[in-house]
């Protein structure tokens, strides 16, 4: 038991599994703030159309509410939540890359010092003028 619950203190307190913890705790309260705009802002913009708030628009077939408009609310939560997740993980990677040095490609290719051809960078003869190089 004393094995087992080292191993779980281990697991617990592991730098990702505490950066997984804030990530779950600041998207949840993120969560409620895209809740609030598009429930409280987003959608009754749209329900102007229909004269009524988006949410709360139903159709009932056979005695059964069927809540359409709560549908189209919960989607717009989504895109909004991936198109600003999508920006954070944007933003965070080009900071990542700050300082970060571009490797240049080797070259391929190379010029003959005789007949100004490109060849390739192994040739150790030129197939153009046939003069072996260096």
């Amino acid at each position: 038991m004393n094995k087992f619950l080292k191993e779980f203190k281990e697991f617990a307190l592991r730098g990702n599994v505490m950066d997984l913890a804030v990530g779950v705790i600041v998207g949840a309260a993120f969560q409620g703030i895209v809740n609030s705009l598009v429930n409280d802002i987003i959608s009754p913009i749209i329900g102007l159309v229909a004269n009524q708030d988006l949410s709360y628009l139903v159709v009932t077939i056979a005695d059964v509410e069927i809540h359409y408009g709560a549908f189209i609310t919960a989607v717009i939560n989504f895109v909004i939540m991936v198109f600003v997740i999508f920006l954070l993980v944007k933003t965070m990677n080009k900071i990542a890359s700050i300082g970060k040095k571009k490797e240049e490609p080797k070259p391929v290719t190379k010029e003959c010092p005789y007949c100004k051809s490109k060849i390739h960078i192994d040739a150790v003869k030129c197939p153009h003028c046939t003069t072996s190089l260096e």
